[in-house]
């Protein structure tokens, strides 16, 4: 048994994010296209002589993460403890670089690293599908952290079905100082939807068409977000930066996600290098970085 394992998860975009009308129970049933990218959280998970599990974190955007049973990392590892009756002190270190509050899925990243990590740490022999399972316990996006590539999301988001696609794809991605809350958005869809019929949510067969093409400029053109105008209607500043970088080029761009994260889609490295130049220099977004996907979903990268 290795006395620690380190584990990398990457952030997500959903390329396409279709809601539903809201239920009877609160959610809203949705079907989404996500694609894992390069940008990655670490997660460090050592025996500790202290009992139960302490939680630690480091990195550009760690100061504001709760660091106690609130944050999903913490409540993934404490329901693998209870489930597999594991008893040991855990140390669990985070090394940040997915936005938090983003709508690129940085906590349910840390989540899913954290299934993977005490799986492997204890040797527990879990096959994919089965920390799945484990982490839609916690949180919708969780379970395609695991998976990672492109994938359908169906129900909550949570039921992953893989995509067969061809190609990578090139992202520049405009970071926002302060984050969007979830259920916040989805309350401001709610209203900015009142009164209307609502369909039911449904994949877009031309996005699909186009990543098993292999086809940037037509994913680029089907890129969609339902969310997107409940995003812009909390956050105005967020249509600007959406102007500023098809303006300047991009095949397509939107928020991922629940926001305020906005993702262009470039037609290699050399115009996402171009993009990055061009919207970090016209002053309407603050932190601008480049990730690429498909990459694949949360995996041990070191033990000992």
């Amino acid at each position: 048994m290795p006395s620690y394992v380190v584990t990398r998860a990457p952030g997500k975009i959903n390329l396409q994010l279709s809601v539903g009308p809201l239920q009877a129970d609160g959610y809203h049933p949705v079907a989404t296209v996500f694609q894992a990218v390069s940008l990655f959280d670490d997660v460090r998970i050592s025996f500790s002589d202290k009992p139960g599990i302490s939680l630690t974190a480091t990195g550009k955007v760690s100061e504001l993460l709760p660091l106690d049973k609130n944050n999903l990392a913490y409540k993934a590892a404490e329901l693998m403890c209870k489930k597999f009756e594991i008893t040991d002190g855990l140390a669990v270190t985070l090394t940040k670089e997915i936005p938090i509050a983003g709508g690129m899925a940085g906590g349910s990243a840390d989540a899913g690293a954290t299934i993977v990590g005490i799986d492997s740490l204890f040797g527990l022999g879990l096959s994919r599908s089965e920390m799945e399972k484990i982490g839609s316990e916690l949180g919708a996006d969780i379970p395609f952290t695991i998976s990672g590539g492109n994938a359908i999301g169906t129900g909550r988001g949570d039921q992953i079905t893989p995509v067969l696609s061809r190609g990578n794809y090139n992202w520049v991605l405009a970071l926002s100082s302060s984050g969007l809350s979830t259920p916040a958005v989805y309350q401001e869809c709610d209203r900015l939807r009142e009164g209307l019929q609502v369909a039911p949510p449904h994949i877009s067969d031309s996005l699909l068409q186009a990543l098993g093409a292999g086809d940037a400029i037509a994913l680029g053109k089907a890129l969609s977000n339902d969310l997107q105008p409940a995003a812009c209607s909390l956050k105005p500043a967020l249509r600007l930066v959406l102007d500023v970088g098809m303006d300047y080029g991009a095949l397509g761009g939107l928020v991922s996600g629940s926001g305020p994260t906005v993702a262009f889609l470039a037609e290699n490295e050399d115009h996402a290098l171009d993009l990055v130049v061009a919207l970090t220099s016209s002053g309407v977004v603050g932190n601008v970085v480049r990730a690429a996907g498909p990459v694949p979903g949360a995996r041990v990268i070191e033990s000992a």
